[in-house]
């Protein structure tokens, strides 16, 4: 006659696995699955696309969602600014300026000012900044000059920036101008 093996019934409590261990709690916002769940031995963020072998660059990378801070529009101005920034770096501009403006007009609160080496290199770096910022979720309000490219003008709303060549960059002289901060202004009228 075969020998039947009893089996011990348990009942379980919550966060324990059948073997007996006691699982971390999850809380209500991943009960609510607003996240992936994480497993223990899963890569998480730049390690799992890198790899577990391979070192993660440190290099900082630029968000087009402003910072929480507690001007929301002064937050978007400086992810504006910072897109606008990177975008010229890419692709080699040469002598960027950034000139606040605010108090000197209405137009804009912010200047910047790049210049590029031909007027192909002028046109190439003034559509990577509207490429860039309309990836970025910042949709300019217009471009002029990109038909003859000795000066390229992109319209941001609150940020115009300007990209020329060198010798148009001298002639205008657009650092002097709008660089004047106000105290020198009322010294000079």
């Amino acid at each position: 006659m075969p020998v039947k093996k009893k089996t011990k019934t348990t009942t379980k409590k919550a966060g324990e696995t059948s073997a007996g261990a006691v699982r971390p709690k999850r809380s209500a916002k991943a009960k609510a699955g607003a996240g992936p769940r994480v497993g223990a031995g899963a890569k998480v963020g730049a390690e799992a696309k890198a790899g577990a072998g391979t070192k993660v660059s440190a290099e900082p990378k630029v968000s087009a969602k402003p910072k929480k801070t507690a001007d929301p529009a002064a937050a978007r101005a400086e992810a504006l600014k910072a897109v606008v920034i990177r975008a010229l770096e890419d692709m080699k501009a040469l002598e960027i300026k950034v000139l606040d403006v605010r108090g000197l007009t209405d137009v804009a609160d912010t200047m910047v000012i790049a210049s590029g080496t031909s007027d192909r290199h002028v046109r190439s770096v003034a559509q990577n900044v509207v490429e860039k910022t309309k990836h970025a979720g910042f949709r300019p309000h217009g471009v002029e000059g990109q038909q003859d490219s000795d000066w390229v003008l992109i319209d941001l709303h609150d940020m115009i920036v300007h990209v020329m060549l060198p010798r148009v960059r001298e002639f205008y002289g657009l650092e002097k101008l709008w660089d004047m901060t106000v105290t020198k202004r009322a010294a000079r009228a």
